[in-house]
């Protein structure tokens, strides 16, 4: 356990180090994921359909490669189900790649109900069983199911600038934490 626990020790200080060397660029792409994440918000519409679009290639390319693997492994058992799980890969990337909108608005509601159901399941599990700190699992649960109603409310114009935006927001996050980061290790240099 202690030499884990001295392995751990030692990578944590490897990584910190490295940190406090780069800061300057942690900060540099910090701020540049804020930019990017503002404009996707900006522009939620193009950001949501490039990010479909880009999610149909990726698909296509794992089905492709699900397809090839299938037939180099052939002799295995689960040939055809490979082959079936690869063209259904390819199938729906391309519906994303020749259909962005429509798919755009149908994983738009998918990501509504889920988060319905989502903070439904949250608010019921923390009313019902009041375990340590329960309160904030409702209130996550009360954020979530509010999200989801605004979401469906809006359906199906919502499905083509909520991805987008939430693309933004997650890019800004990351580039706050980052920033933050990278200024915290900063200030710490400076000490040192």
């Amino acid at each position: 356990m202690d030499n884990e626990q001295d392995r751990v020790m030692v990578q944590y200080m490897h990584m910190l180090e490295s940190v406090r060397r780069n800061w300057q660029w942690f900060l540099f792409f910090g701020i540049l994921l804020i930019i990017l994440g503002m404009l996707a918000i900006g522009s939620s519409v193009a950001a949501t359909l490039f990010s479909v679009v880009f999610l149909g290639s990726l698909l296509v390319i794992g089905g492709v490669t699900q397809v090839i693997h299938a037939i180099w492994t052939r002799e295995w058992t689960g040939f055809f189900l490979s082959i079936v799980l690869g063209l259904f890969y390819v199938v729906a990337g391309l519906l994303f790649i020749f259909r962005p909108e429509a798919s755009a608005v149908s994983l738009t509601l998918f990501i509504g109900a889920f988060c319905l159901i989502g903070g439904l399941f949250r608010l019921i599990s923390a009313a019902v069983i009041r375990f340590n700190q329960w309160g904030w699992v409702f209130f996550n649960g009360i954020v979530t199911f509010l999200l989801g109603l605004l979401i469906l409310a809006d359906w199906p114009v919502s499905g083509l600038w909520v991805i987008g935006l939430f693309l933004g927001i997650d890019l800004i996050m990351i580039g706050w934490g980052w920033t933050l980061m990278a200024l915290a290790v900063r200030a710490h240099n400076k000490q040192i």
